[in-house]
């Protein structure tokens, strides 16, 4: 079992959150807007990644809708992020997301260019300073190697490497194509060995999480297998089992 510091109560309502990832490995869920995944749902599902993660020792975070990010993140001591965020100073900007408004809300950090929100490479960098700016952490979604290494070359503290034809197919990255997490990680790493590296698309299993790992990644990104279960909780436990 790989194991990390717990993502404590403290940690959870301290007004300056600090910028750093989180202990490895992560597993990250992104709520999306499911209906599955929204209102009660949502507090059901972050208080299974609560209990699960306090028993395992592994992180596991969650990235809800902006509705429901400011209770999740002050109920539950886990790690919560945003779905997305704007390179932009708080002021005129109509239905932007601000990083200082993530922050106040009590946010750890951000997806960023994740492929239902694609970016420009200008914005994702704008995006990404402004979450570093806040001291959170940014968590940069590409579909290739070369797209990694440019969104390394921004170092966020996270790059999650989704290839699109996999995600939500139910078939795993990391047994479909899993050189393409090797060529990411090693393409990450030859740019800025800082940046920790994760991979989404199809994950399902402690397995998949298991061979994620094994091939270098920091954790995992994933969503409807967690989110759309009828016990997220079993789902969750299954996911951290192999680590």
């Amino acid at each position: 079992m790989i194991t990390g510091p717990s993502w404590s109560s403290k940690d959870k309502n301290r007004e300056s959150p600090e910028q750093e990832t989180m202990p490895s490995p992560l597993i990250l869920v992104n709520l999306k807007t499911y209906k599955e995944g929204t209102g009660s749902r949502a507090h059901m599902i972050a208080q299974a990644a609560e209990l699960v993660s306090r028993e395992s020792g592994v992180t596991i975070g969650l990235a809800p809708t902006y509705i429901d990010l400011h209770p999740v993140a002050h109920h539950f001591a886990i790690p919560v992020y945003a779905q997305h965020v704007d390179g932009v100073e708080p002021g005129a900007h109509t239905g932007h997301i601000t990083a200082d408004a993530i922050r106040a809300a009590g946010a750890a950090g951000s997806l960023v260019n994740h492929s239902e929100r694609r970016l420009t490479l200008a914005d994702i960098d704008a995006s990404v300073r402004a979450l570093q700016a806040q001291k959170l952490a940014a968590v940069v979604c590409t579909n290739n190697e070369a797209a990694s290494a440019a969104a390394a070359a921004l170092a966020p503290e996270y790059v999650a490497i989704e290839p699109p034809e996999l995600i939500g197919s139910g078939v795993s990255v990391s047994k479909a194509n899993p050189e393409i997490i090797k060529r990411s990680v090693g393409a990450v790493r030859a740019v800025n060995p800082h940046v920790s590296v994760l991979t989404g698309a199809g994950i399902q299993s402690g397995e998949c999480v298991k061979i994620a790992v094994d091939l270098g990644t920091d954790g995992v990104l994933l969503a409807s297998g967690v989110v759309k279960a009828k016990d997220p909780g079993a789902v969750l436990r299954d996911l951290v089992s192999k680590l």
